[in-house]
């Protein structure tokens, strides 16, 4: 069972607002989204792998054919 405290922080009123504005449009609560800034803040090496995993997952993806050099740089 993970344990949850209360913190207690500041910010100025606007950010605050628009920050809420914000994560509502993202389908989340900023209490949400402080959560997970701070995972990501205090494990920076997921970041890093969540990254390393979006990369990868598009491999599957056929777009067709490939251009040539020349094709790929046409204005």
């Amino acid at each position: 069972m993970i344990k949850i405290r209360n913190v207690t922080l500041s910010a100025e009123d606007a950010a605050i607002a628009k920050a809420r504005l914000k994560a509502q449009k993202e389908g989340k609560s900023l209490n949400i989204k402080f959560r997970e800034w701070l995972r990501q803040y205090v494990n920076p090496k997921d970041h890093v792998q969540n990254y390393g995993n979006l990369m990868d997952s598009p491999k599957h993806i056929r777009a067709g054919r490939k251009f040539s050099r020349e094709e790929a740089n046409e204005r």
